[in-house]
């Protein structure tokens, strides 16, 4: 479904490629989604918000990917921004895990500013620095590390999701972390 013809067609709101391309994906879509959020409404809605934003954001499809990856790739992000929004109570148990209970994290922010008043400076980097080395992971390792580490899904669960061999998961968690490691070594290192 990479035929230039019908990403053109789609670029110029034809109709008929947009019932093509709902037709050719809205399962695969929905079988993603349901992968991440094991809840039937969850994911359709989720879903929805998918095709919207395929919708939205045809016109910047560049074709360096095939348009299922890429559909993919909105999918994806779309879980992981709900997963974040529903389950802010594990990220901020994985925080505090590695910083100790006397972190007060602002529950409306996961990767961006930490707005709440009662929050302290110096825990305020320390909380916008881990999420932002996990952020800046590449998108596969971000993936994997998120699911198993923030949402606490096992490594078959990832392989389920993401649809990875379980040897491919447990090498993309090595990686993650030891690229986590170093980078916020690098920003502790550049502030002593």
């Amino acid at each position: 479904m990479t035929d230039p013809t019908f990403i053109a067609e789609l670029k110029s709101g034809k109709q008929s490629a947009y019932v093509q391309l709902l037709k050719d994906f809205e399962q695969k879509v929905f079988a993603t989604c349901l992968s991440f959020v094991p809840n039937k409404e969850d994911a359709e809605d989720i879903a929805q918000e998918v095709f919207l934003e395929v919708f939205r954001s045809i016109s910047k499809f560049k074709g360096n990917a095939k348009l299922s990856t890429w559909i993919y790739r909105i999918a994806t992000n779309k879980c992981l921004e709900f997963i974040r929004k529903k389950n802010a109570k594990k990220r901020f148990a994985f925080m505090q895990s590695i910083f100790g209970n006397d972190i007060p994290l602002d529950k409306t922010s996961f990767f961006t500013e930490f707005k709440h008043p009662g929050i302290l400076m110096e825990n305020k980097e320390k909380s916008e620095t881990i999420f932002k080395a996990i952020n800046l992971l590449p998108e596969s390792q971000r993936i994997v590390f998120t699911l198993a580490k923030i949402d606490g899904k096992s490594y078959q669960e990832i392989v389920e999701i993401t649809g990875k061999s379980l040897s491919s998961v447990e090498s993309i968690m090595f990686r993650a972390k030891k690229n986590l490691q170093q980078s916020l070594e690098n920003f502790y290192k550049n502030e002593t």
